[in-house]
């Protein structure tokens, strides 16, 4: 029996992930919105194009969460939108009641399911799907790392003029200006970056992978990122619904491990068909500890806020 995924708001990010999951056939998908007859003209012209593509999944809109039961993964990207000049925070309190409400109908509809959070900012908005779910923490996964290191592992192509595929990198902490992209554990072809790549410039590739989002938001005028947003909420179910065992970075709830305590932030996981399988704790160093730290404490100031 093929599996179902819920997708919450039929935005950009949300209609491309919905997109990408029934033309991959993973899963059936019913992709949600408030607001009447948007979901559903998404859904329509999406499967009209089944029979140019091949895909044998389905997808349904709707504005009745009737329609969301029995999910076995519910992807959040409902949420006011960044626009020029506003950082993921100046979102807290809005987009806080909004992800309230969404996961009040989810548990309602879908008690088992695996939720991943994309509504920014992310790392506290799974915090609160979290505790307002009463879910395990192991059934709610934040969608962040993923994005910021496919983010680094483009710019360091770019930089070296290499295929972004022959890059592997790695970005933890909160989805934010005090993410940690971690130059130590980014490889192109098995070469460290630090040996093809000056200080400088490593420096200037992460600063601008911590300003990824805002770039695109300043260059797009109305409106921000959602084709990798998208992709990378879809890797993440992709991993869960095939229980693969590969190691992604994504927003978890840390209980002690790298030292951080009740806070979700991002750090490298193992998925499966039950969620979050296994936190992986690599080896940092004493400053990329210490800015993973800094980075945990700020999520939990803008906890403090909403809860």
């Amino acid at each position: 029996m093929k599996k179902k995924v819920t997708v919450v708001g039929a935005g950009f990010v949300g209609s491309t992930c919905a997109r990408r999951i029934v033309e991959a056939d993973l899963a059936n998908v019913v992709l949600i919105d408030i607001v009447e007859g948007l979901s559903q003209g998404k859904a329509l012209d999406l499967m009209e194009s089944a029979p140019v593509l091949g895909f044998g999944s389905k997808i349904t809109g709707t504005n009745n969460y009737s329609d969301t039961a029995n999910s076995d993964v519910v992807v959040i990207t409902a949420g006011l939108a960044r626009k020029p000049g506003m950082s993921r925070d100046d979102l807290l309190k809005a987009n806080a009641d909004i992800v309230g409400q969404i996961v009040k109908r989810i548990v309602e509809f879908s008690p088992s399911a695996i939720l991943v959070v994309v509504t920014n900012p992310l790392d506290v908005m799974s915090y609160l799907a979290y505790k307002l779910s009463g879910f395990d923490s192991r059934k709610v996964i934040g969608m962040a790392g993923i994005l910021d290191s496919a983010r680094y592992r483009y710019f360091i192509s770019q930089a070296l003029s290499v295929l972004p595929s022959k890059v592997e990198a790695l970005v933890l902490g909160g989805h934010g200006d005090l993410m940690v992209p971690l130059a130590s554990y980014s490889t192109v072809e098995g070469k460290p970056v630090s040996e093809l790549l000056s200080e400088e410039k490593i420096e200037e590739i992460n600063e601008r992978t911590k300003r990824g989002g805002a770039e695109i938001v300043s260059l797009l005028k109305n409106g921000s990122a959602y084709y990798a947003p998208s992709a990378s909420a879809a890797k993440m179910v992709e991993s869960i619904l095939l229980d693969e065992d590969e190691i992604l970075p994504c927003s978890a709830y840390l209980n002690g491990e790298y030292g951080i305590d009740d806070v979700y932030c991002g750090v490298p996981v193992r998925l499966s068909s039950q969620g979050l399988r296994e936190i992986v704790e690599v080896k940092l160093t004493e400053q990329e500890k210490e800015r993973l730290y800094a980075s945990s404490q700020a999520i939990k100031e803008n906890i403090k806020k909403v809860l």
